[in-house]
């Protein structure tokens, strides 16, 4: 059997079975299995294949068949321009999210603009009268990633803080947590995958358990899908850890948690900024009531995706 005939019968298999982009899926295995690019593949589609990888590509078919998603045959995923290492033990990191991480490093930079501003208005100051400011403006700026899974939140915005921040290492201060070991692990594999040069500390906590400091911005795509939803998503999104789709019997169970222990984690004017569902907006908006400046952004879908809000002095 060449390549173009065992590709036609992936595409078969997967389409009786009704899995979406059956020939997508089957392209992706089958340069997977061949260690082949998809120019590649394309080009040597009538070069024969041994009996192993026939035998490697069918029973990945019958995987996918059963619900696997592909990202966990492949340990792939791209996300942001980047490539992550996905399995079992962590979400696969979605488009959607994509705008979490955009609106989070717009933040950085207004936060870099406007502490590198108000360091020089300073120093044309009053030297003594000053200094303290000074000291406290050039502070490290902290992120903090909560539920970070994969790390691709973390690690992406550590790759793109590095192409607008010179000093980014000694600047900003990125640190993921994650109740999971085995998700830490992976976060960490991220990292080093991806060449982060910025500091990204790895922390094992549920949610803000063993946190002890403060931060500038807080950034989660928790769990937040209803949990009787949840036997009827499909089999490749139920396939995915149960721990990190569970949002409670409302799936607002995590963003209580982080509108009420959230603002001892912030610094003043600090942000939250948050993935939710699509039809969160008005829930999450009135948890984060106490909150300021609270805006909801939409996705390229033109669905609710992102709660931001901000902690004032007198909100404290």
């Amino acid at each position: 059997m060449n390549i173009q005939e065992l590709k036609k019968v992936g595409v078969e298999e997967l389409t009786k079975n009704n899995i979406e982009d059956a020939l997508i899926k089957a392209n992706i295995l089958l340069q997977f299995v061949l260690k082949m690019d998809k120019a590649e593949v394309m080009i040597n589609s009538e070069n024969m294949v041994n009996k192993n990888s026939i035998e490697d590509y069918l029973s990945y078919v019958k995987e996918i068949v059963n619900g696997k998603p592909i990202q966990y045959i492949t340990n792939n995923q791209s996300f942001m321009g980047l490539d992550f290492y996905v399995d079992e033990n962590v979400l696969i990191p979605q488009p959607d999210t994509e705008m979490l991480v955009e609106e989070t490093i717009s933040k950085l930079k207004e936060i870099v603009k406007m502490r590198d501003g108000e360091n020089i208005k300073s120093k044309n100051e009053n030297y003594l009268i000053d200094i303290k400011k000074d000291m406290e403006i050039c502070k490290q700026i902290k992120l903090l990633d909560l539920c970070t899974g994969s790390g691709a939140i973390a690690v992406s915005i550590a790759k793109y803080v590095e192409k607008f921040e010179k000093n980014a290492n000694k600047n900003i201060e990125i640190f993921a947590s994650d109740i999971s070991k085995k998700a830490i692990e992976i976060a960490k594999k991220n990292a080093k995958l991806n060449r982060i040069k910025t500091s990204i500390q790895f922390i094992k906590s549920d949610m803000f358990e063993i946190i002890n400091q403060k931060f500038d911005i807080i950034v989660s795509n928790p769990p937040y899908i209803e949990r009787e939803v949840i036997p009827n998503l499909s089999k490749e999104v139920q396939n995915e850890p149960y721990i990190a789709l569970d949002g409670g019997v409302d799936g607002l169970d995590f963003y209580r948690l982080i509108a009420k222990e959230g603002k001892n984690y912030l610094q003043e004017n600090g942000y939250i900024l948050l993935e939710i569902g699509y039809n969160q907006k008005e829930s999450v908006s009135k948890i984060f009531g106490e909150y300021s400046n609270i805006k909801c952004l939409k996705d390229l879908s033109g669905n609710d995706r992102v709660i931001e809000v901000q902690l004032r002095a007198m909100e404290k």
